[in-house]
């Protein structure tokens, strides 16, 4: 059951979202609102020590919204994965190569005087959709994230569902096409290949070249973005890609929603920014890849809250910190 608490016992807290080229921190309300935000620069070559400071700065800023008698009980801060969320650190994420092996949980804990949880930002996102996006009243949900990757974020019973090594949810590594493109993990097929950002851009430029004979010879290369841009307004190659990046990832949710029996499909992320171009192509496919008792129940659908998700899951996780 997901918990009923008054807006007279919920405390104001700080949800971070710190990514490989920017921290955003909001602080939120006692009625679940981001009543102030702060954005500053990564910059993690800088090293932990500066990371700390700057995030301990705008707390401060943040801080000066907060109403007379009121004080911030917690922080909840996601980061990319892979994250040690019982210990507070940052394992060995690819893009803040400056944080590896980091105790960022209680170094800012230390510094700020009040709780901090890490998590993973997919978890994070999916966390904010459940409790305050469209996932509101359902008693379970997977959070599919596709941008310049692909994962999935379970959420059983209003409980991240972790795996028995923290690993579960790597929906973007699970094999569509045996013989597919290799992935960037070294697997052939991956989901990963069909529709996160990057590989949006390959496959457009693949079928602009078949399209014209080969004879187009583009000078940078296209984003997942731009695809989405060129398809808005019509480009045929472009449709093309979304529409086969949305039926490999209805297939992806049927094989999912086979094991897992979860019904409802909530996707964010950059490219879910195709919006029905993208999820209508996975809804029709899901009954191709799935029994009909399953594929009945199966529901996708957008993010209810965006960019926002992360900061507010992340301030669910500081409010339970603070109640321990």
């Amino acid at each position: 059951m997901k918990p009923n608490l008054s807006t007279s016992t919920k405390p104001y807290v700080i949800g971070a979202d710190l990514g490989g080229t920017k921290i955003e921190l909001g602080l939120v309300d006692p009625h679940d609102r981001i009543i102030a935000r702060k954005r500053i620069a990564t910059e993690d070559h800088l090293g932990a020590a500066s990371v700390v400071e700057r995030i301990a700065a705008c707390v401060d800023e943040l801080a000066t919204h907060l109403p007379a008698g009121e004080r911030i009980a917690a922080m909840g801060m996601c980061t990319p994965g892979p994250v040690d969320h019982v210990n507070g650190i940052l394992l060995d994420p690819p893009n803040v190569q400056g944080l590896h092996h980091t105790a960022l949980g209680p170094l800012l804990s230390q510094r700020l005087g009040f709780p901090v949880q890490l998590e993973h930002d997919a978890k994070a996102a999916g966390l904010g959709e459940y409790y305050f996006g469209a996932g509101r009243g359902e008693p379970s949900m997977a959070y599919v994230i596709v941008g310049t990757g692909v994962g999935t974020a379970m959420i059983i019973d209003g409980k991240v569902y972790r795996g028995l090594h923290n690993t579960a949810g790597e929906f973007g590594h699970t094999v569509l096409d045996r013989n597919g493109e290799i992935c960037s993990c070294g697997n052939r097929g991956c989901v990963e290949t069909f529709m996160s950002g990057p590989w949006l851009g390959k496959r457009y430029e693949w079928g602009l070249r078949k399209a014209e004979g080969g004879r187009r010879n583009l000078q940078s290369p296209v984003t997942g973005e731009q695809v989405a841009h060129f398809a808005s307004n019509g480009d045929t190659v472009a449709l093309q890609v979304i529409s086969d990046a949305g039926t490999a990832l209805g297939a992806a949710i049927a094989t999912l929603a086979m094991i897992v029996k979860i019904d409802l499909y909530v996707v964010g992320g950059s490219v879910a920014k195709c919006g029905e171009m993208l999820l209508a192509a996975a809804r029709k496919a899901v009954p191709n890849h799935a029994f009909a008792s399953v594929a009945q129940h199966v529901r996708i659908v957008a993010s209810g809250l965006d960019t926002d998700a992360p900061i507010l899951g992340c301030a669910w996780l500081a409010r339970e910190t603070a109640a321990r």
